[in-house]
């Protein structure tokens, strides 16, 4: 069974997210997702792990959704020894997993950019709609709205 293993926050699952997934789980016959542990997910519009985790339960792509370490990502790859690490477009082996890697023969694929999606942009656009379309298609004062 070749087993393949893809990382990353997943904090807004969008289009680019699933196509990725999608193709890594082409490469092999079992799809591990490791979710970045939230004392490593620095993003200012962080998700809580057990959430994210459950949400990418919900694509039902993976066939195993794990958080990974606090600090240590090579213990996550010695316990799930996959054969493949699937990168996206804009991912990097850290430098301290390349000895690791090549010692057990682990095969790293990247995997092309879909779309120009950006969990980035969508914040951005969600802001946008929040703080100016909202007050012009309902103008009305916020409050009014958890009284309705």
């Amino acid at each position: 069974m070749k087993r393949v293993l893809v990382g990353g926050c997943f904090n807004k699952i969008h289009p680019g997210h699933i196509k990725f997934l999608k193709e890594a789980k082409k490469l092999g016959d079992y799809l591990i997702v490791v979710l970045a542990h939230d004392k490593n997910n620095k993003k200012p519009y962080k998700v809580p792990a057990n959430i994210r985790k459950e949400n990418l339960k919900k694509l039902k792509i993976a066939d195993k959704i794990i958080i990974g370490h606090e600090s240590d990502f090579k213990k996550t790859l010695e316990k799930e020894m996959p054969d493949i690490i699937a990168l996206g477009y804009d991912q990097v082996l850290p430098k301290n997993l390349e000895d690791y890697v090549k010692e057990n023969n682990i095969k790293i694929v990247r995997i092309k950019r879909f779309g120009n999606y950006s969990t980035r942009k969508i914040i951005k656009s969600e802001k946008f709609i929040y703080i100016f379309l909202f007050p012009i298609l309902f103008p009305f004062p916020f409050q009014q709205l958890f009284f309705l």
